[in-house]
């Protein structure tokens, strides 16, 4: 089965500023060898994060949108599925696989979307073991 990835906005933020494994995982989407998934909600939560932790400017960060434009699918979701409760923010990272029928989420939160390890059969994972698992 093809990947179908949506990538937490921890990993586009680290591969934006600092490359490393996140990098590589988008990469992956980049170069076809994964179908790489986002949604708006994320691209808000990342526009914010790039402003206030890497001080893009508006450039900076229209650019950075219209790379992931040419490798990363557009969804819409609605923002109605409730599985974390501890952070709220984390809904739409699973709700954007869901809607997406996504195979993958890749992240770096352990503390709320890590222990899932999977939800409605999609693989929560980290950036080094998806990375480990489809770069081959």
């Amino acid at each position: 089965m093809f990947p179908i990835v949506v990538y937490d906005t921890n990993i586009l933020l680290s591969s934006i500023g600092w490359g490393g494994i996140p990098g590589h995982c988008l990469d992956l989407a980049r170069h076809g060898k994964v179908d790489g998934l986002t949604c708006m909600e994320i691209l808000s939560e990342l526009e914010d994060k790039l402003t206030t932790k890497l001080n893009f400017t508006s450039t900076e960060t229209a650019n950075t949108f219209e790379d992931f434009r040419g490798f990363l699918r557009i969804i819409q979701i609605n923002n109605t599925l409730k599985v974390v409760d501890a952070d709220p923010d984390d809904n739409k990272i699973i709700e954007c696989a869901v809607v997406g029928s996504a195979t993958h989420i890749v992240t770096g939160d352990r503390r709320h979307l890590l222990p899932l390890r999977n939800y409605r059969n999609i693989q929560i994972v980290t950036a080094a073991d998806f990375y480990a698992q489809f770069s081959r």
